[in-house]
């Protein structure tokens, strides 16, 4: 085997052990922590790396991750899903958007604040150039104001960031709109 052909099929297999924390998953192997930072994953504390719930999932789900409890088991989808969704009632949602996102190829990373849920990255541009769409995910069937939608279209603007709404139709499938502005009559 070639050693391009072997750094690919080793980058593939990619096998992480964290420990669920209360607002995420720790993973402090050094070598698992620089493997997932340099594929845009977590955010580094004290030579450890946090996962956010929805990237442990997306990784449990690929087979990438094992998440331990702590007391010598492990933690399946099923328990990390239920920790989240007490954070966060759109946990669901969330995550739906960040696996369509992330396979589709795109570097998703979380939000700052303003209201938005997802940074993401243009294709190969994770580490050369800021986030060109900031994304709101959000099920069909829940209203969102127009004010708070408003609000977060302004700031997107003035960042000069395009706005996608992600939203999760009835099937669990999710659409994506870009919003560029608002106009009452």
């Amino acid at each position: 085997m070639s050693k391009a052909k072997e750094k690919t099929s080793a980058r593939s297999e990619l096998r992480v052990v964290g420990l669920l924390v209360e607002n995420g998953v720790k993973v402090s192997e050094e070598e698992s922590v620089d493997e997932l930072s340099s594929r845009g994953y977590g955010v580094a504390e004290n030579d450890e790396l946090l996962l956010t719930f929805y990237e442990a999932l997306y990784l449990l789900d690929k087979g990438n991750l094992e998440i331990e409890n702590g007391k010598g088991g492990t933690v399946d989808f099923q328990r990390v899903l239920h920790h989240y969704e007490e954070a966060d009632e759109n946990a669901w949602a969330k995550y739906l958007a960040y696996r369509d996102l992330r396979s589709r190829g795109y570097v998703v990373r979380e939000g700052f604040g303003l209201g938005v849920d997802f940074r993401v990255y243009e294709r190969g541009g994770y580490g050369g150039k800021t986030a060109k769409y900031l994304i709101l995910s959000m099920q069909e069937g829940n209203p969102t104001s127009l004010e708070d939608l408003t609000r977060v279209l302004r700031q997107c603007q003035s960042l000069k960031k395009e706005l996608v709404l992600a939203v999760m139709n009835r099937r669990g499938e999710i659409v994506y709109y870009s919003v560029s502005q608002l106009t009452l009559k």
